[in-house]
C-alpha cells in the first residue's frame, strides 16, 4: 500500500462526464491518498468540485467523508441528504445519486470494490464450516484492533 501527502494544490482535473452534467460547469478534482489495501480491494481519494448539478453513478462502494464546503444528494427515491462538513455518508455499488453543489465541495473517499456473490459465498461457507470443524469458535469483531490490551 503506498501512502502520499496530498495538498489541495495537487489534485488533478477529474472531469464528470459530460452526459451525467444536468445544469452548470462542474469542475472536479482528484488526488489519490493511499492506492490500495492488503487485498488490492479499496483506495483512497480526495476529491472536490465546484458549483453544478449532475448525476453520479457508483461502480464500487464508497464512503464519503465531507471535509469543506457542502452538497444535496438526492437518491432515485426522492429523498435528499444534505452533506456539509464533518457529514460521512456510504453509497453502495450500484447507487445513482444526483449531486447539487451549490459552492464547492470536498471530501475524502474511502472506495472499495466489493466481492462478487459467487465469492461472498465461499467466504460464508468456509466461515460457517469453521464454526463446525471448531465449534465455539466467533469471528473477531471488526474493531477489536482498536481495543486495549
Amino acid at each position: 500500500m503506498t501512502t502520499v501527502a496530498t495538498p489541495v494544490t495537487e489534485l488533478k482535473n477529474c472531469p464528470i462526464h459530460p452526459s451525467w452534467i444536468l445544469e452548470g460547469l462542474p469542475t472536479a478534482r482528484i488526488a489519490v491518498i493511499s492506492d490500495g489495501s492488503s487485498d488490492a480491494s479499496a483506495f483512497t481519494v480526495m476529491w472536490d468540485c465546484t458549483a453544478g448539478r449532475f448525476n453520479w453513478f457508483y461502480s464500487i462502494d464508497e464512503t464519503v467523508y465531507i471535509l469543506e464546503g457542502a452538497v444535496a444528494v438526492t437518491l432515485p427515491s426522492g429523498a435528499t441528504r444534505y452533506l456539509n462538513a464533518g457529514s460521512s455518508y456510504f453509497f453502495a455499488r450500484g447507487t445513482q445519486a444526483q449531486w447539487q453543489v451549490d459552492s464547492y465541495v470536498r471530501k475524502v473517499a474511502f472506495c472499495h470494490e466489493p466481492m462478487s456473490a459467487k465469492l461472498f459465498f465461499a467466504k460464508r461457507l468456509f466461515r460457517a464450516l469453521m464454526r463446525v470443524i471448531r465449534p465455539g469458535s466467533v469471528p473477531q469483531p471488526l474493531l477489536k484492533m482498536f481495543e486495549a490490551n
